[in-house]
């Protein structure tokens, strides 16, 4: 069968109401009743979860078997998993692994749409979605954004990437999808250049940004170079994106007083929460993902409005790459106060950091493990090294300290575009004598030396 024969558009949206049916549903459903409701898919879940190869090889190294999980009551006693897991099954069965589960199938599998993480640290992580999952995915998106206030006379101009990273594509069939706005898939500065961009939103007449908050205030820079004001020329009245520790003020003042709005996924689960109109909390949208947050040593669950790494069961991908207790190692909290529109849906803050050393920098993951085989290739590098995050005015920035034995400026420049080539993104660059980092990194005191400082 085709992509659009293995699911029905309308059966979605039953199950998963967007716009004011979204509203409607959550003012009035019950804790319990919603709780149920998550049950139920749960179990659906685990059912097709147990048919896969990844999951009884995960579970039974926990001693789990079939009997022991009969509700979400129960998912407490299952292991979590990240990338690890999921890079360890590719190494088993390359090159796809065995975490996508089509291969379990009886007959007629369904398609598969593949995507990939950015793959900073090298090998990207594949991404699997079925076409029931992907179109559930993407009205979760659009449910966001209509939440947020899209309208069908808006004008979306994304600055989301393409190739074979997840996030254009997605952004792309949830606006054309589930909403009628316009949508213009401009991409990267790579993919449209920035000063073709602005002109653009003004010739179109752009009312909405979304992508990530350092390209989209570049824009308005770029913009204002050009001679087109943004507010007058281009006048945007929402963005919504990833916007982190950002600040909003700044960002809205930019791009003359524009409303902010912040939602959150990841590309393994898609759109797990995000801001209403109220900007006070992402409303977690429990239908779809149910959303535990552990403690980072102990791996307990926390008390609601203490922090900890978020782990998601996605209670709606239920035929390719079931997720099932996956830990996004992402730091948040639960909100604890009521929600202001009256949805009977927890809050969460937001993106508060990684669990795991990695740097979310101008929506670029930056690992700072990455960085050590990068300079392997610089000519005088000493071998040691030590990345320092800061937040310097409005602008979070990361300076990678390299002991090395040629600290010409040269060499400074080259060592600079080097990181930016393989990592993607502008770090700074600080050279130090060979030896001079010991203190900080610990190297000589340390089984693990110390790479990353964060002063944020």
């Amino acid at each position: 069968m085709s992509y659009f024969q293995h699911f029905n558009a309308s059966d979605i949206e039953r199950e998963y109401p967007r716009g004011q049916a979204f509203i409607d549903k959550f003012s009035r459903i019950s804790r319990d009743a919603l709780w149920h409701e998550q049950n139920d898919r749960f179990k659906r879940l685990l059912g097709r979860a147990w048919r896969m190869a990844f999951y009884r090889r995960l579970w039974g190294a926990a001693g789990i078997e079939p009997g022991d999980i009969r509700s979400l009551e129960d998912i407490i006693k299952l292991p979590t998993f990240g990338k690890h897991e999921l890079m360890a099954s590719i190494a088993l069965h390359p090159p796809l692994g065995d975490f996508h589960g089509r291969d379990s199938f009886p007959s007629d599998p369904p398609p598969m749409v593949m995507h990939t993480t950015s793959g900073t640290t090298g090998t990207p992580q594949p991404l699997f979605f079925g076409p029931r999952g992907r179109e559930t995915q993407n009205l979760l998106l659009a449910r966001a954004y209509l939440l947020q206030g899209l309208t069908a006379s808006d004008v979306v101009h994304s600055v989301y990437g393409h190739g074979l990273i997840n996030g254009g594509h997605f952004v792309r069939e949830s606006v054309l999808h589930w909403t009628s706005a316009l949508f213009l898939s401009a991409g990267t500065g790579i993919e449209t250049r920035s000063a073709r961009q602005v002109e653009l939103m003004r010739d179109f007449g752009a009312t909405v940004i979304v992508g990530f908050a350092d390209y989209i205030k570049k824009l308005a820079e770029v913009a204002r170079e050009a001679g087109i004001e943004p507010g007058r020329d281009i006048r945007i009245r929402m963005i919504s994106g990833h916007l982190g520790r950002e600040s909003r003020e700044h960002m809205s003042q930019l791009w003359g007083g524009a409303q902010l709005y912040d939602w959150y996924g990841v590309g393994d689960t898609g759109t797990i929460a995000a801001e209403g109109r109220d900007q006070n909390g992402l409303y977690l949208m429990e239908d779809a993902q149910f959303v535990e947050v552990l403690d980072l040593d102990t791996g307990a669950r926390v008390d609601d409005g203490q922090p900890g790494d978020l782990v998601v069961t996605t209670l709606y991908k239920d035929d390719i790459y079931p997720l099932i207790r996956f830990n996004t190692h992402d730091v948040t909290l639960i909100e604890t106060t009521p929600s202001d529109l009256g949805l009977n849906l927890r809050r969460m803050r937001g993106f508060l950091g990684r669990s795991d050393n990695m740097v979310k920098l101008r929506g670029i993951n930056v690992f700072p493990q990455a960085v050590g085989p990068i300079l392997d290739g610089l000519p005088g590098f000493a071998g040691e090294f030590l990345c320092m995050v800061e937040r310097l005015g409005a602008r979070e920035e990361m300076t990678v300290l390299v002991e090395t034995r040629d600290a010409s400026d040269a060499r400074l420049a080259e060592a600079a575009d080097l990181l930016r080539a393989r990592l993607g993104v502008d770090v700074l660059v600080g050279f130090k004598r060979p030896g001079e980092l010991a203190t900080q990194t610990g190297i000589e005191t340390r089984q693990k030396p110390i790479r990353l400082i964060d002063r944020r």
